[in-house]
């Protein structure tokens, strides 16, 4: 045991030790944040930058009835002054000119002129501007024509806009929040993490026990350690490695994401936002319809959502398929690195270990969809997908029963492939010159110590 300790804290404090493994660990959880919030941090520094629009409206229907936005600010010309504007639109103070038609009700058309394509915040910004307004005025022409009383209203009143709120139920009645969307979010990264993690550090076992195999450096170890005591150090190593590595993930996400809470949502705002809306629901009947039916802010709402998700169900069990689905996987590449000679000879051995994985990332998407179907079941309980496919279901609620049959046969799995790789480490890991086959691989479990 003091041997296999001495070769796991070898394993270990080499590689945390490597500047690549400082900076993919510290920059992953950076880029990951970035990819997630600085689109919206720029698109809203972005949207507060104004720019100026031309408008010539040879219709005279939207004369004062284009309101401005953080990003656009409307100004009507007039005929005589278009073509100086569309000549000089590089130079003088437009953005851009948009040009309204006399027959913009029968064509729904606009020409938008301007030195370099416009961005889409502009862009829709007139589009939405143009399409309320020529609607309202249609709607308008088609109550006075037909002559309907209360027409309008009764048009009002057909508009229909569902938001659809899941609650998850807990066992004691109460309810929280929930998120379909955010749970495939989770379940996917999740899984994807599991399969990243097992093959990356399934594979460092494997080059690694072929490196030393080729380089005769493990007949010095293993005159001093038993191969079981050189296989389980260098695994359990590397999954200590694995460990660590996801463990400050999870410290920089959780700071990065209270980060971004602060920053993006102002808690005093928002309960001044929340005391100023009950007083005028208060007063006013008709002001209370409308603020009901105002849609809350998006980022306060994800930040609930996801307050309805277990992370210490979710981290937990993480860290449980992670280690055995390492442990089977990895075990498997030593006992595969140990039989051959070079990594050209591994291939007729790799495939079939690693089917099973990229069989688990391609059903991923399908049990996203419907994680309590056959398909998902099936997956969870099959030791080889399990650790993938299970947790892309938790964040959706699986019962504890399954998670536990699902665990023991992994369990069970796990200590079956450790008990079959040592067979076959202690045997080919000294054994050169020969391209072992199945047959002889099975020959090897049955030597006894």
């Amino acid at each position: 045991m003091n041997k296999t300790w001495i070769i796991f804290k070898r394993e270990y404090l080499t590689r945390v030790k490597k500047k690549s493994f400082l900076l993919l660990t510290l920059l992953t959880p950076l880029l990951f944040a970035g990819i997630m919030f600085l689109p919206a941090y720029l698109a809203n520094r972005e949207s507060q930058e104004e720019h100026k629009v031309a408008v010539l409206d040879r219709s005279a229907l939207f004369l004062g009835e284009l309101n401005d936005s953080k990003s656009t600010n409307f100004h009507f010309i007039q005929q005589e002054e278009f073509d100086d504007v569309k000549d000089n639109l590089k130079d003088n103070e437009y953005y851009a000119l948009l040009e309204i038609p006399e027959n913009i009700i029968s064509a729904n058309r606009v020409i938008v002129y301007s030195h370099k394509q416009i961005n889409l915040d502009v862009k829709n910004h007139i589009d939405d501007e143009l399409e309320g307004n020529l609607e309202n005025k249609k709607r308008t022409e088609l109550i006075e024509r037909v002559g309907v009383p209360d027409l309008e209203e009764q048009l009002n009143n057909t508009r229909t806009s569902i938001s659809v709120e899941t609650i998850k139920l807990t066992e004691d009645g109460k309810g929280k929040k929930g998120s379909t969307e955010i749970a495939m979010g989770i379940g996917f990264a999740a899984g994807f993490l599991i399969y990243m993690f097992v093959f990356i550090y399934g594979s460092m076992v494997m080059r690694g026990v072929t490196e030393e195999k080729q380089n005769r450096i493990v007949e010095i170890i293993i005159s001093s350690a038993k191969p079981i005591q050189l296989m389980m150090g260098k695994i359990i190593g590397l999954a200590a490695v694995g460990l660590t590595q996801f463990l400050i993930w999870v410290i920089l996400m959780g700071g990065i994401f209270i980060g971004a809470k602060s920053m993006f949502i102002d808690e005093d705002a928002m309960q001044q936002m929340a005391q100023s809306q009950s007083v005028m629901m208060s007063n006013n009947e008709a002001t209370a319809q409308i603020m009901e039916n105002i849609e809350p802010d998006k980022i306060q709402q994800f930040y609930e959502q996801i307050q309805g998700i277990n992370f210490t169900q979710i981290i937990f069990l993480f860290l449980v398929y992670f280690l055995l689905g390492y442990l089977l996987y990895s075990s498997l590449m030593a006992a595969v690195a140990s039989a051959v000679d070079s990594e050209e000879d591994m291939n007729q051995f790799m495939i079939p270990i690693t089917v099973p994985l990229i069989a688990a990332i391609i059903i991923l998407t399908n049990v996203i969809k419907n994680p309590e179907g056959s398909l998902a079941f099936w997956a969870s309980h099959i030791p080889f997908t399990s650790p993938i496919i299970m947790m892309v279901r938790i964040p959706f609620g699986v019962p504890w029963y399954e998670i536990l049959i699902s665990i023991a046969i992994l369990a069970a799995s796990t200590f079956g492939a450790i008990w079959m790789a040592a067979k076959i480490y202690r045997t080919g890991i000294l054994m050169y010159g020969k391209k072992p086959s199945w047959k002889e691989l099975g020959k090897w479990l049955t030597y006894k110590s």
